[in-house]
């Protein structure tokens, strides 16, 4: 598995060993004061250090070696733009850096480098996925949509359009590597509509209750018994902070 952003967070909880139930309680549980805090600096308006504390309670393995399931979170290269895919030791800085969204979270800085939001190079993470040795894969993609029509209301407004902007542009390049790509319909969905985490989990059923006929299919197939042996992999992205 391998994810980007809230992806990379999602991610870290399932191969860790969280079952589905105990995922269902954190999504309702969770706020965005669980996780990061608002800060006077020149590189952010908050600070997702409280991840630490957080990722420390929720998570049953600190590292990626310990997962019960390999994962890859993405970051990016502040400095360089470059992609950075993680697939050792602490789990926890590099989830913060791939869910360090610039211009609201100030960068992670894990050894020497300073990082950002994984989106920023790998939307949805389906290439590392298959550079990881996974034949069969599943993308997530949340799209960001712009709902209001009209001018941006604030900062996130503009940050948020112009990475929805660039996520399309790069499309063509995940959508390449993966074999099926779900899309739930998220327009109309705040970056910290945490209260309506039922309707969104809802959201997210349907999406996939969509593809199951696909999956299906790959484990039906009588010509290929190596491959119907292997579950498919997931590679999860995330959206640049949806308009309400």
């Amino acid at each position: 598995m391998t994810g980007t952003s809230v992806g990379a967070l999602i991610g870290a909880c399932y191969c860790s060993g969280l079952t589905l139930d105990e995922m269902h309680e954190l999504a309702h549980n969770t706020r965005f004061t669980s996780f990061a805090r608002w800060t006077l600096s020149r590189c952010g308006f908050a600070s997702n250090d409280r991840m630490i504390s957080f990722l420390t309670r929720t998570l049953k393995c600190k590292t990626f070696e310990e997962l019960r399931i390999p994962l890859g979170v993405t970051a990016t290269d502040f400095n360089s733009g470059e992609g950075v895919v993680f697939h050792s030791g602490s789990v926890i800085d590099p989830v913060r850096a791939s869910c360090a969204y610039p211009g609201m979270f100030l960068p992670v800085q894990i050894r020497g480098r300073y990082l950002v939001d994984g989106m920023l190079s790998h939307p949805v993470p389906s290439r590392p996925l298959r550079e990881m040795g996974a034949e069969r894969v599943i993308a997530v993609h949340l799209k960001g949509m712009w709902a209001n029509g009209g001018a941006p209301r604030h900062l996130f407004d503009v940050i948020g359009q112009s990475f929805a902007i660039a996520q399309d542009a790069m499309s063509c390049l995940w959508r390449s590597a993966a074999d099926i790509v779900i899309e739930p319909d998220v327009a109309g969905y705040a970056y910290d509509d945490f209260k309506r985490a039922d309707d969104l989990i809802r959201v997210g059923e349907a999406a996939m209750r969509a593809a199951l006929p696909e999956v299906r299919k790959w484990v039906e197939l009588p010509t290929q018994p190596e491959l119907a042996s292997k579950p498919p992999h997931t590679a999860v992205g995330t959206a640049p902070m949806p308009a309400d």
